[in-house]
Formats: structure tokens, C-alpha cells, sequence
């Protein structure tokens, strides 16, 4: 993993989006992620039914999508608002 890039702990559930959003810190700057529920329930094999069990199966993958959203910061690979979305995990 790039040192460079860290991210936080802090994780919570987009109700607009369905989308969990996290965050990662390069040099200084706060980069919003997100991650889909629908890219998360392709990920986990199983149905979301709340924000919690969405919460609790990014945490049982949390290394992998971490992982996903470093290379895309790396490629500077962000949407229009400036955000990284996950869209795949390998």
C-alpha cells in the first residue's frame, strides 16, 4: 500500500446515494469514496436490507476496497465532484 495515502475509520451510509461513503487523506487533502450498494452486495454475494449490515459487510472487505480506491486515487481517477467511486473490486 502507497504510505502516502491513508484512510480514516470513520464510515457512513449515503441514504441519496445508497452508497457507503468513506474518506482517505493524501498529503493533506480529504478525498470522499464511495462505494455502491449494489457494487457491495456483488462483492459480499448477499442482499443489503439496512444501513447497518451494509456498515458491517464493508468492514469484512473493508482491506479489498480500500485497496480499489488506492489505485484509483493513484490513477486520479475522480467523478466530477471530485470523489472516488468504487465501482469494482478485484
Amino acid at each position: 500500500m502507497n504510505q502516502s495515502i491513508i484512510f480514516t475509520e470513520q464510515l457512513t451510509w449515503d441514504v441519496q446515494l445508497s452508497a457507503i461513503h468513506f474518506t482517505a487523506q493524501q498529503q493533506g487533502m480529504v478525498i470522499d469514496c464511495y462505494i455502491g450498494q449494489k457494487v457491495l452486495e456483488h462483492l459480499a454475494a448477499e442482499k443489503i436490507n439496512n444501513s447497518e449490515q451494509a456498515l458491517s459487510l464493508f468492514e469484512q472487505f473493508r482491506f479489498d476496497i480500500e485497496e480499489q480506491a488506492e489505485k484509483l486515487i493513484e490513477q486520479e481517477a475522480f467523478d466530477v465532484q471530485g470523489h472516488i467511486q468504487v465501482e469494482r473490486v478485484d
